[in-house]
């Protein structure tokens, strides 16, 4: 019997796939280990078998998304991946919050899936088959047009998962109200497997036909850096900073993805290998600290029971393990050496300068205005993370809870500590891990393997006399502290060094009301970026009497631009339509069998059978 589908189980296992395979277990194994303490602090017994039951069918499905090669089956899983995902971020069912964000999560998902279901049946059209390699083989010979088209579906289709702007409305939603271990997979891996469907199948199946492709991803990914990292310095709610986080660093690793297709266009083969390097290199890196400042984020709802910075503070004292992994997280997405983020975002602006220099024209500015934009976000989450760290865990406590905070206990710290030390590793080991992922770039594009690097311990991109050594660079750093605290030492001795009160400015008794705010921190941002934040006041004053005020109470808020402008509108036209269409429900069957007799004439004419 005929199997026109090419419906198989088979599975795929190329070096692309095996990568991917490897980065959610690398994710999921810590992730998994942490929940267990965490579930027990926060939900019945019968609950937590059911989180922890659709925990492992989440990372059984994002397996199976990057590991089958049938586009039918393909969708399965990637259907499977968004219903349980959805399942987990509503599953503080008792909460509003947590249905909203699951309402917006599973339209948008499924938005971007009726775009994928499109290009995949124009794909079946032209090729009469799902299999990957078939269709690999003959969408080599399809027309322009309709590559374009395809390119275009696909790119909407994924880029609605990944979270690229204008389509990341559902992520500062769903991430905040799921478990803080589900965050971690969402936000380190899920969202991965959307750039894994773009190298899979625009780059390795429809073939990268027009320069103007990775021009394209190249634009939306600069503008997810800044729209994501301008919108997490605005963020009180330590979750949802870390959420738009996500869009800025999906930004980061679609900038080496866009200028690898847009390298591949022009012929520079070595340049497009190490920008999908760069890319890929950054996807784990991300996976790794992103995933561990989610876990840390846990501990600090778990200890204090809000996510919310201004009512924190003092945690250092009280977590000291939480406050040490959250640390290197934000150094790590700061891109602080000699951590991992460092060495990613320092690989993609080598790729962006050396592709400057091998083009001409325009194409040269438009890629050192690319190296401008991501060195301006780099700046800019070091800000970020300086409050979220400073605010959440330094000076005094804001409230009962976090002054009555304690670290949590051994199986969290074990979960954040596995990805604590695999972010130091990734950084000092970077030529090790750049050489193995070569590879894979290498493979993905059908090219030959290239080494970027001396040895293992010092890189050397494309032999351009530029080098970076993290292991000299964690050396150094550690001589210099070392001789440094020597000296204060031998110069000033123990005996001479006395403790005392913080500095107060001359104030006799200062408290948490003195301190430093989220708010205060992020204003100078708030008025350099007015014209995009579009920023508001709201001022409530309580009277006594005419002349004498009680209190009163003083709010700032940003305006959300892609949710007040583009959805709510888009929302409302939806609403309209369907309160339009509700006259012509009237109830009669007859006006009914006339509607399907005239669905069916114009089907008829449609198929060229009247």
């Amino acid at each position: 019997m005929l199997n026109p589908l090419n419906l198989g189980l088979s599975l795929i296992f190329d070096p692309l796939s095996i990568f991917f395979q490897a980065v959610i277990i690398l994710i999921a194994v810590p992730a998994f280990i942490y929940s267990f303490e965490y579930l027990k602090a926060h939900y019945s017994s019968k609950k937590i078998i059911l989180g922890q039951v659709l925990f492992v069918l989440f990372i059984v499905s994002m397996l199976a998304v990057v590991s089958v090669s049938n586009v039918f089956m393909f969708l399965i899983a990637w259907e499977l991946m968004s219903l349980i995902s959805y399942f987990l971020v509503t599953f503080d069912s008792e909460q509003e919050k947590s249905i909203q964000a699951g309402t917006i999560y599973i339209v948008m998902t499924h938005i971007g899936t009726a775009f994928l279901i499109a290009a995949f049946f124009l794909m079946y059209k032209y090729c009469g088959s799902f299999d990957f390699s078939v269709i690999k083989t003959m969408l080599s010979s399809m027309p322009g047009t309709e590559k374009n088209i395809i390119f275009l579906l696909l790119l909407i289709g994924f880029g609605t998962k990944a979270g690229i702007v204008p389509l990341h409305i559902w992520l500062p939603y769903a991430h905040p109200q799921a478990p803080s271990h589900v965050s971690c997979l969402m936000s380190g891996v899920m969202i991965k497997t959307a750039i894994y469907g773009i190298i899979r199948f625009i780059i390795c199946m429809l073939g990268v036909s027009s320069l103007w492709w990775g021009e394209l991803v190249i634009v939306l990914a600069a503008i997810s850096c800044l729209v994501g990292v301008i919108y997490a310095l605005m963020e009180h709610d330590l979750k949802t900073l870390l959420a738009y986080h996500s869009v800025e660093n999906i930004g980061i690793i679609l900038l080496g993805i866009g200028s690898s297709m847009l390298f591949i266009k022009l012929g520079l083969i070595p340049l497009a290998i190490l920008a999908m390097c760069a890319g890929l290199y950054h996807l784990v890196n991300h996976a790794v600290f992103k995933g561990l400042l989610f876990l840390c984020a846990g501990s600090v709802y778990n200890a204090t029971g809000t996510r919310d910075m201004e009512k924190l503070g003092g945690l250092i004292k009280k977590m000291p393990w939480t406050s040490a992994y959250f640390l290197t997280g934000s150094m790590a997405i700061s891109a602080l050496p000699p951590l991992n983020g460092f060495v990613s975002e320092w690989l993609t602006l080598i790729v962006l300068f050396l592709g400057a220099l091998a083009v001409t024209g325009g194409l040269k500015l438009f890629l050192c205005l690319t190296a401008a934009i991501l060195a301006l976000t780099g700046g800019l989450a070091a800000a970020c993370f300086v409050k979220a760290f400073g605010i959440t865990f330094l000076a005094k406590p804001r409230s009962v809870k976090a002054e009555s905070a304690k670290e949590c206990g051994t199986s969290m710290n074990l979960g954040m500590g596995i990805l604590a030390f695999m972010t130091v590793a990734l950084g000092i080991g970077a030529a090790y891990f750049i050489r193995i992922i070569a590879a894979v770039s290498a493979n993905t594009l059908g090219a030959e393997t290239l080494d970027f690097t001396l040895n293992n311990f010092i890189l050397n991109p494309l032999g351009k006399g530029t080098y970076l050594s993290t292991p000299l660079i964690s050396i150094v750093f550690i001589s210099v502290m070392g001789i440094t605290l020597f000296s204060l030492y031998l110069f000033l001795g123990k005996s001479k060094v006395s403790a005392g009160p913080t500095w107060d400015c001359g104030y006799y008794k200062l408290t948490s009301r003195n301190e430093y705010t989220a708010t205060g921190f992020s204003k100078p941002f708030r008025l350099a970026f007015s014209f995009f934040l579009l920023p508001y006041k709201k001022l409530q004053k309580i009277k006594e009497s005419h002349y004498h005020i009680k209190s009163f109470r003083y709010e700032t808020h940003t305006t959300k631009i892609f949710r007040k402008y583009f959805y709510e509108n888009l929302l409302g036209g939806v609403f309209n339509t369907a309160k339009y269409m509700r006259g012509i429900q009237t109830g009669s069957i007859h006006l009914y069998l006339g509607y399907i007799l005239i669905t069916v004439i114009i089907l008829l004419i449609f198929m060229g059978r009247f």
